[in-house]
């Protein structure tokens, strides 16, 4: 089994957002409140919109696994000032928007979307890649330990914010961990090719 990934185009935007209905159902069936509106999540049209910039910018990605779409990833410069220093964002790309279909957990998409993220922090000449998780989702900040990320801190308590738990990864962790860092074909800010990365995924 192979996953690729390519570039999100605007024709993506309803998969995106399925994917997003169907993971926070996911997770309210489990008693989480991440995405929830009541817990001061964006709402699904706030989100659409901030993904159909990111998608026009080039930072939004699409896994496909034997050509059925498998999960996505927003991969950029940007974050919530009130989150990390601008040193943090200074050396970094930071992961937003990490879904995986559900019918694909358990085969590893999200940890080579996650690959990719750190091809494209090497492409972009920064060291880390980092992420904010929703603060009271534990079993979230255990599936990023799992995946070699560490937690640098939870915010303060006054930060407006539901996601509040920060992650972080060097980009030559990667390479230890047996996955390739090569050049992207294309990545987010600098439209280049449009081709897909083959990357194996094992299970």
């Amino acid at each position: 089994m192979t996953v690729q990934i390519r570039p999100a185009a605007l024709d993506d935007l309803d998969l995106i957002r399925r994917l997003r209905l169907q993971r926070s159902s996911w997770l309210a069936a489990r008693g989480s409140d991440q995405w929830s509106t009541e817990a001061s999540g964006l709402s699904i049209d706030y989100f659409s919109r901030a993904v159909s910039r990111a998608v026009a910018d080039w930072e939004t990605w699409i896994a496909e696994v034997e050509g059925e779409p498998a999960g996505t990833i927003t991969v950029n410069d940007r974050a919530d000032r009130e989150l990390w220093t601008n040193a943090e964002l200074g050396n970094a790309l930071i992961v937003h928007y990490l879904i995986v279909d559900l019918r694909f957990a358990g085969c590893g998409v999200g940890r080579r979307l996650l690959a990719h993220a750190a091809a494209l922090a090497r492409a972009h000449a920064r060291s880390w890649v980092r992420l904010d998780a929703w603060t009271a989702n534990s079993d979230l900040h255990a599936y990023y330990r799992r995946a070699g990320f560490r937690l640098v801190r939870v915010a303060d308590p006054d930060v407006p914010s539901p996601s509040c738990a920060l992650f972080e990864r060097h980009v030559d962790d990667w390479l230890f961990d047996g996955a390739g860092l090569g050049t992207p074909v294309g990545f987010p800010m600098i439209p280049l090719a449009r081709d897909p990365i083959v990357l194996p995924v094992s299970g």
